[in-house]
């Protein structure tokens, strides 16, 4: 990256600030210290700009869809304005429907519960379990990890290629990986399913943060992500795509909302006629505000700019990855190799070191928050770590069935709003403690790494 393109990613940071930047946390050994925040694969902190926009509405709250007050009438506008700016963000189609939803693992298991009968769903063993398991209902056929994006394609074209012709068939993809960070070929993928005449769903909860996600360009039949990893609060998340599937399946709950209309039978019981858009989806009261904080995080996305945050993101990748491979004892994890272009997800086990115990004293000692484990993501990392056990270490070791190897990762992520001096800290961090050790002692609790008090 050149002097002015670096220079310009660093703008992109400051204008798009970070909730919890002047935070301080207590280190073991003491003072306190600015809290560098790299664990984004697992929630993004909230953008400043979502944080003020929902502080400015907060006041007008009110209940959405059919209420005759003011305030419900201007929060059901802007929560159908919600739907349209998110619609806008990911390029739907004109006919495509958005529904929110809780999360991506919300959405994933509510398009499995509208899967036509005897759907055929196929899927990688490397996906995160919000896209691996929701599919319980259906005939499933896990695919081995490939090892490189052309393996990909080709293991799920054999795959398409043997399965029944006239039933219909769903293919479930992560667009990047939560554990490697790397870019999978979705287009390609997506094209191979419709070749063989099935759908496609992608995971973009990884992906839309970094990346813009185009549903026409990717030609994907749906889309799915999470706010809270989109720098959105508020726990809500995004299902969007065709519409057929889903008007054709009972809705995912039943309630207020969902129902158009509601009679009793002279046999004491009750009709129910559901609407057939996304409201049929949607029961309950909806979580306005936490709609309208993802439409306000795809504003301030579509506004920064993707290719300056995706510039900004490469110089922070760069940063990890020279500083990583410096360290002998470190191994960075990876599916397609050290090539293959990837969003700010790295993950990565450390000589000697069992890597809950490396974690706690990332945050113990430097005021680092990064993630150690399998990521919800156990078979990948399973196969990732299968040749190389974990050092047992000097506690936090987590607990293995017998016969099998005690196994789990460090994970370091991050994107908009992190500042050089975090990432500078961690890698520096790094360095010393697989140099000089730890400084504190610690011990297990519960399963996990803690300092000794």
């Amino acid at each position: 990256m050149s002097v002015s393109t670096a220079a310009a990613a660093r703008t992109v940071c400051a204008q798009l600030p970070v909730l919890g930047r002047d935070v301080t946390v207590p280190l073991v050994t003491g003072g306190e210290v600015s809290y560098a925040a790299l664990d984004y694969a697992a929630s993004a902190p909230a953008l400043q700009r979502v944080w003020d926009d929902v502080a400015a509405y907060a006041p007008y709250y009110g209940s959405v869809h059919r209420g005759a007050g003011y305030l419900s009438q201007l929060s059901t506008d802007l929560f159908e304005n919600a739907r349209r700016t998110v619609t806008e963000f990911l390029d739907c189609r004109p006919d495509d429907q958005l529904v929110f939803t809780r999360s991506t693992t919300d959405s994933l298991n509510l398009l499995a519960r509208a899967l036509p009968a005897d759907c055929q769903v196929f899927v990688f063993e490397t996906e995160h379990h919000a896209s691996l398991l929701p599919w319980k209902d259906a005939r499933v056929t896990y695919l081995n990890a490939p090892r490189t994006p052309r393996q990909a394609v080709e293991t799920l074209e054999r795959a398409l290629a043997g399965r029944d012709p006239y039933g219909p068939a769903l293919v479930c993809v992560t667009g990047a990986s939560n554990v490697t960070g790397e870019l999978w070929p979705v287009r390609e993928l997506a094209a191979a399913a419709h070749a063989h005449g099935a759908r496609i769903v992608l995971d973009a909860a990884q992906l839309a943060p970094h990346h813009p996600v185009s549903v026409q360009e990717l030609d994907v039949d749906w889309v799915a992500f999470s706010g809270h990893k989109l720098y959105a609060p508020f726990g809500a998340g995004v299902l969007a795509g065709r519409a057929d599937w889903l008007a054709e399946a009972d809705p995912y709950l039943a309630g207020g909302g969902a129902s158009r209309k509601v009679t009793r039978r002279e046999d004491g019981g009750v009709d129910v006629e559901w609407h057939e858009n996304a409201a049929r989806h949607e029961a309950g009261s909806p979580n306005v505000i936490g709609a309208y904080s993802i439409a306000s995080a795809c504003k301030a996305l579509t506004e920064a700019g993707f290719d300056s945050l995706v510039a900004r993101e490469e110089y922070l990748i760069a940063k990890v990855r020279d500083g990583l491979a410096e360290v002998p004892q470190v191994k960075v994890l990876s599916l397609f190799g050290d090539d293959a272009p990837r969003v700010g997800v790295i993950s990565f086990v450390v000589e000697g070191w069992n890597s809950s115990h490396f974690a706690a004293a990332l945050s113990a000692e430097y005021g680092i928050g990064v993630r150690d484990g399998l990521f919800c993501a156990h078979p990948l990392v399973r196969t990732l770590l299968g040749s190389d056990p974990q050092t047992q270490g000097e506690c936090g070791a987590p607990e293995a069935a017998p016969g099998e190897k005690s196994l789990n990762a460090i994970r370091v992520s991050f994107g908009a709003g992190t500042p050089d001096e975090h990432v500078d800290r961690f890698v520096n961090a790094v360095r010393e403690l697989v140099s000089e050790g730890a400084q504190w002692q610690y011990r297990t609790e519960d399963g996990r790494c803690v300092p000794e008090v």
